[in-house]
């Protein structure tokens, strides 16, 4: 009996000693970066919910002063209700179409508010009015929050699909998280990679 519990106490010891060692191996790598990339993905997805929701009121600003702009104002609306009438999947992370149309309703929300912002240049009294610069003021607090928020998603990606591609990540994989699929990530606006016109 003493000979079958001491067995039993060895045994039971290497099983531990196996599973910290394959602990110290990487094998909660993949689940661990797995869960950073998905909170750093709803942090993206927070800021921007923030920044439409600032759309709205911002438009109304404008509008009393600037009536005339009616293309332009227009314009944000129909990229806003872009932007947040599309149906999120919830593997848009793991899915290339869906994440691309997100993308691309942003990045569009992106350039109808740069669009507006231009146009406020033509009205002093509109850039003075304490409403107006209290928006301008949050909105521009949110594009930083956006910009933090994607950078520190595709760094979480990048540590994830760097993971899934290299060993011993790549065999963990195999034998244990068959389901662990390559993320996506953002990649710059078309318009933002052409040279910008200088004209005199």
């Amino acid at each position: 009996m003493p000979h079958t519990l001491s067995r039993l106490v060895a045994s039971t010891t290497l099983a531990l000693l196996a599973l910290l060692a394959l602990s110290g191996c990487g094998i909660n790598n993949i689940p661990s970066y797995d869960e950073a990339a998905k909170a750093a993905w709803s942090q993206v997805e927070n800021q921007y919910q923030r920044r439409a929701d600032l759309v709205p009121n911002l438009v109304e600003t404008v509008k009393g002063f600037a009536k005339q702009e009616k293309d332009v104002l227009v314009q944000v609306v129909e990229a806003r209700a872009k932007a947040t009438q599309m149906t999120v999947p919830k593997d848009i992370i793991n899915n290339p179409e869906a994440f691309k149309q997100f993308q691309q309703n942003q990045d569009g929300l992106s350039s109808a508010l740069a669009r507006l912002m231009v146009v406020v240049e033509k009205y002093p009294d509109l850039k003075s009015n304490q409403n107006f610069l209290a928006l301008q003021s949050q909105l521009e607090g949110t594009e930083n929050r956006i910009s933090v928020a994607r950078r520190d998603y595709i760094e979480a990606v990048k540590n994830y699909n760097t993971e899934l591609r290299t060993i011993p990540g790549r065999w963990w994989a195999a034998l244990l998280y068959s389901d662990a699929k390559v993320k996506e990530n953002f990649t710059a606006p078309p318009e933002s990679q052409k040279n910008p016109q200088v004209k005199f």
